[in-house]
C-alpha cells in the first residue's frame, strides 16, 4: 500500500489545483442542491422560486465560463488528463448555457407542463444537473469521463421525456428512448473497454493511446472505434442511429423536444471533435491513418442528410417534421467535422449558435400554436396566419433561416460550413468532400418543400368555416420575436459572433 502513496498524493494535488478552473460546474452543483431544497420547502405548482434560482444558476455558470475565455490561451489539462479546458470548449459551454436558458424559459411558459399535476419543480431541478453533464461532455478527454458525462445527460433526458407522460404516445416515447439509449450505451462501453485493453490508457490525448492503437490489427481497432462511435452517434442521432428521434420528439413535451434537438446534439459534436484530435494528429505526422474517419463520417453524413430531409417531406406532424429536419442538420454539420480545420471548427461554432436560436424559436412557435389551436398537424394550420399574426410572421423568418436562405443567420452558418468543406476539397480533391458538398446543396433545396408547408397552409389556404382561435400574447411571444430578430441580425451582421 505504501508504494501507492506518492501517486495518491500526486492525484490529490492535481485534483485540488484543478478546482479553480471548474467554477462554472461548481456553480451548477450548488444550483442543483439549492433548487431541490427550494422546491422541497417552498412547494408551488408553478415552482416560481425554483425557476428563478435555476435561471440565476445558469447565468452565473455562463458568466464564469465567459471569464475563462481570458484564461485559456492554451489548452489546460485537468484532473489527470480527464478534462481539457480551452477556448473551443468554453465556446461550446456558452452555447449550451444559452440553449438550456431558453429551455427553462420555455418550460415556464408552457401551459401543458405548468398545469400538470406533478408541477414543474422536478424539471427545474434536472436543468442544472443536465447542464453540468453537457459541460463535462464538451471538456472530456478521457474515455471514462466521456462515458460518465454522456450517461449524466442521458439519464436526465430519459426523466424529462417521461416526466409528463399521461398519454400512451408519451409513455411509448419514454420507453423507446430509455431502451435504445441503454443499448447504445452498452455498445459504447464495450468499445471503450476494447480501446483501453488495446492501449492501456483511458486518456485519448496520451501519446501511448495512439502509439499502442497503431500496432493493433486494423480490424480490431476499427471494431473498437466503431462501437465507441455508436454512443456518440446516439446523441447526434445520425444515420443509422436516428430511428428513436421522430417518435421521441413527437411524444415528448414540446419544451423537452426543443431541448433534445439542440443541447445534447451540440455536446455530442464537441465530444466527436475531441475524439478525432489524436487520430488526425497522428495522421498528419505518420502520413497514414489508424481508421478512415473521412470516408466513414462522409458516408454517415450523406446518408443522414438524405434520410433526414427526404423523410421530412412526408411528415404532417410539425414535431416529427422538425425531428427529421434536426437529423438533416446533423448530417450537414458533419461536413465541418470532416473538414477538421480551424475554419471548420469556427464555422461549426457559429452554425450551432444560430441553430440554437432558430431551432428553439421553431419549437416555441409550434408549442404556441399547439397550445392555442390544439393541433400539431400542418394540414390543420390552414388560415391560422390571420389569428397568429406575429407568430406566423416569425415562423416564416425562422423557416427561411432553417432552410439556409439570405438574409438570415442560417444562410451565413451554411455558407461558413460550405466554405470550410470547399477549402478542404481544394486541398485534397477528396471525392468524399465533393459528395458531401453536392448532397448538402441538393438537400438544402429539398428542405424548401417541407419547411414551406407551414406558411403555405397558414397564409394561402382557407380555414374551415366558423373556425376562430383566441390568441393571448404572453412572455413567450416576445421571446420568440427577440429570437427572430437575432436570426435576422446574425444574417446581416455575422461578425457579432464570428468576429
Amino acid at each position: 500500500m505504501n508504494e501507492y502513496l506518492p501517486f495518491l498524493s500526486q492525484l490529490l494535488s492535481g485534483a485540488v489545483s484543478g478546482i479553480p478552473f471548474m467554477l462554472p460546474e461548481i456553480a451548477l452543483i450548488i444550483t442543483f442542491l439549492v433548487v431541490i431544497l427550494a422546491d422541497l420547502f417552498f412547494p408551488r405548482r408553478d415552482s416560481a422560486l425554483a425557476f428563478w434560482l435555476t435561471i440565476a444558476g445558469i447565468l452565473s455558470s455562463a458568466f464564469l465560463s465567459y471569464n475563462q475565455t481570458f484564461l485559456t490561451e492554451h489548452e489546460l489539462s485537468l484532473f489527470a488528463g480527464s478534462i481539457a479546458l480551452d477556448k473551443v470548449g468554453v465556446s461550446f459551454k456558452l452555447i449550451l448555457a444559452f440553449a438550456v436558458l431558453l429551455f427553462a424559459i420555455f418550460i415556464k411558459n408552457n401551459s401543458a407542463l405548468q398545469n400538470h399535476n406533478k408541477g414543474v419543480g422536478d424539471l427545474y431541478m434536472l436543468i442544472p444537473g443536465v447542464l453540468l453533464g453537457l459541460n463535462l461532455m464538451v471538456m472530456s478527454t478521457s474515455l471514462l469521463m466521456i462515458y460518465i458525462s454522456i450517461e449524466m445527460v442521458s439519464i436526465a433526458s430519459y426523466l424529462m421525456v417521461g416526466y409528463a407522460s399521461g398519454e400512451s404516445k408519451q409513455t411509448e416515447a419514454s420507453m423507446k428512448y430509455a431502451l435504445f439509449g441503454s443499448a447504445c450505451s452498452a455498445v459504447m462501453l464495450y468499445g471503450i473497454s476494447l480501446l483501453y485493453g488495446f492501449t492501456g490508457t483511458i486518456n485519448i490525448l496520451d501519446s501511448s493511446f495512439i502509439s499502442h492503437l497503431a500496432i493493433v490489427a486494423e480490424p480490431a481497432s476499427a471494431l473498437a472505434i466503431v462501437l465507441t462511435l455508436v454512443g456518440i452517434g446516439f446523441k447526434l442521432s445520425f444515420a443509422p442511429l436516428h430511428f428513436w428521434s421522430p417518435d421521441v420528439y413527437e411524444g415528448a413535451p414540446t419544451p423537452v423536444t426543443a431541448f433534445l434537438s439542440t443541447a445534447p446534439k451540440i455536446a455530442g459534436f464537441a465530444i466527436l471533435l475531441r475524439f478525432l484530435v489524436p487520430f488526425y494528429s497522428y495522421q498528419s505526422v505518420a502520413a497514414k491513418g489508424i481508421f478512415d474517419f473521412e470516408a466513414t463520417l462522409a458516408v454517415i453524413g450523406i446518408a443522414t442528410m438524405v434520410i433526414g430531409n427526404f423523410a421530412a417531406v412526408w411528415q404532417n406532424n410539425v414535431k416529427r417534421m422538425l425531428a427529421y429536419s434536426s437529423i438533416g442538420h446533423t448530417g450537414f454539420a458533419l461536413m465541418a467535422i470532416i473538414a477538421f480545420s480551424q475554419n471548420g471548427v469556427k464555422s461549426l461554432l457559429f452554425y450551432f449558435a444560430v441553430y440554437v436560436v432558430m431551432n428553439m424559436a421553431a419549437f416555441m412557435l409550434a408549442g404556441r400554436i399547439e397550445e392555442h389551436a390544439g393541433t400539431t398537424d400542418v394540414r390543420e394550420y390552414r388560415g391560422l396566419g390571420r389569428f397568429f399574426k406575429l407568430e406566423m410572421a416569425c415562423f416564416v423568418v425562422v423557416l427561411v433561416s432553417l432552410t439556409g436562405l439570405p438574409p438570415t443567420g442560417g444562410f451565413i452558418g451554411k455558407l461558413f460550413i460550405f466554405s470550410a468543406a470547399f477549402e478542404k476539397y481544394n486541398l485534397t480533391h477528396s471525392v468524399w468532400m465533393l459528395g458531401l458538398l453536392i448532397t448538402g446543396a441538393v438537400t438544402t433545396v429539398v428542405s424548401l418543400f417541407y419547411y414551406f408547408k407551414i406558411p403555405l397552409n397558414a397564409y394561402l389556404r382557407q380555414p374551415e368555416k366558423g373556425i376562430s382561435v383566441e390568441v393571448r400574447t404572453g412572455f413567450l411571444t416576445y421571446a420568440i420575436a427577440i429570437l427572430t430578430i437575432c436570426v435576422i441580425l446574425l444574417g446581416i451582421f455575422p461578425s457579432i459572433l464570428a468576429g
